[in-house]
C-alpha cells in the first residue's frame, strides 16, 4: 500500500474533520470505514471504530502507529484453527495430560 512521495499521505478529509477540535478524552469513539486512511499525528489518543467488513473494532491510537493505515489495526479475517487427524491426536494428548496433572495433584494431597 505505497503512495508515490509526490502524492503525500493519505489522510480522509472526513475523520479529521470529525477530530477537528476535539480532546481525545470527551471524542468518544469515532466510527470510520475509512481504513485506507493514514494515521496522521493530530490523531494520537482518539479511540478509533475501524470498520472489518462485519463490526467496528476499537482501535486507540498510539505514538508508534503515526505513518501506518487505519486497517491495519482490525483484522478482517478470524484465524479458526487447523484442523484434521493430525490436530485432533494432539489435542486430546494435551487433555489427557491435564487429566493426569490433576490426579496427581489430587494424590499430592
Amino acid at each position: 500500500m505505497s503512495r508515490s512521495l509526490y502524492k503525500g499521505p493519505y489522510v480522509d478529509e472526513k475523520l479529521l474533520k470529525k477530530i477537528d477540535g476535539k480532546k481525545p478524552n470527551e471524542a468518544g469513539v469515532i466510527k470510520t470505514w475509512a481504513r485506507r486512511s493514514m494515521i496522521a499525528p493530530e490523531m494520537v489518543g482518539f479511540t478509533f471504530g475501524v470498520h472489518n467488513g462485519k463490526n467496528h473494532v476499537e482501535v486507540t491510537v498510539v505514538e508508534e502507529m503515526v505513518g501506518h493505515r487505519l486497517g491495519e489495526f482490525s483484522p478482517t479475517k478470524k484465524f479458526q484453527r487447523h484442523g484434521g487427524k493430525m490436530q485432533k491426536e494432539l489435542d486430546q494428548k494435551k487433555r489427557e495430560a491435564e487429566i493426569a496433572a490433576a490426579k496427581a495433584a489430587k494424590a499430592a494431597k
